[in-house]
């Protein structure tokens, strides 16, 4: 096995002595035209904007996230209201359960992003012969939250709604109106 040999002096075999290449105080002007750290300065510049930006991706997905949670709540409280006719649970109302049903704790109870619980609203329309909460007539639920976009920096709140109507399948025992906690 071969050993390479390292000069261990600062003498170069050629002969000339051997400088290292930063010794000494360069020159100003050198310095200047350095591109040495640019890298770092335009990334420092760069990194708030990307942070921004990603951290409002993530307030729109959860946003959507609600938004998906709020109409799968309409959809299934209309559905309730149109064929069960009251809550599934003894001696409970229908909307309060609708809105306990909801799969994230923010639109419940009125934590984190979603500055109030979500609010229930049941309402009757009126059916082809001018009558409300006969058998076959509509009944709308519209389920809403308020969601503050971007906390932070001073966002604004938004109003996460969505509603949905179908035909009532039974006389309903429950009267219309709203459940906010």
């Amino acid at each position: 096995m071969l050993k390479r040999r390292h000069a261990t002096s600062g003498a170069r075999c050629d002969g000339q002595a051997w400088v290292p290449r930063h010794a000494g105080p360069t020159p100003l002007r050198r310095r200047a035209r350095s591109e040495s750290g640019q890298a770092a300065v335009e990334f420092g510049l760069i990194v708030p904007f990307v942070c921004l930006l990603i951290w409002a991706l993530v307030q729109f997905g959860l946003a959507l996230n609600y938004y998906i949670d709020v109409t799968h709540l309409a959809n299934e409280g209309s559905r309730l209201a149109a064929v069960v006719g009251n809550s599934p649970q003894p001696g409970g109302d229908l909307k309060s359960w609708i809105q306990q049903q909801a799969l994230s704790t923010e639109l419940r109870d009125g934590t984190g992003s979603v500055t109030a619980p979500a609010q229930v609203c049941v309402t009757f329309l009126t059916g082809p012969t001018g009558t409300k909460g006969q058998i076959g007539d509509p009944v709308q639920v519209t389920v809403s939250a308020p969601y503050k976009w971007i906390p932070f920096i001073g966002g604004g709140t938004l109003t996460i709604r969505s509603s949905s109507t179908m035909r009532l399948e039974r006389l309903p025992t429950f009267s219309e109106g709203c459940y906010s906690p």
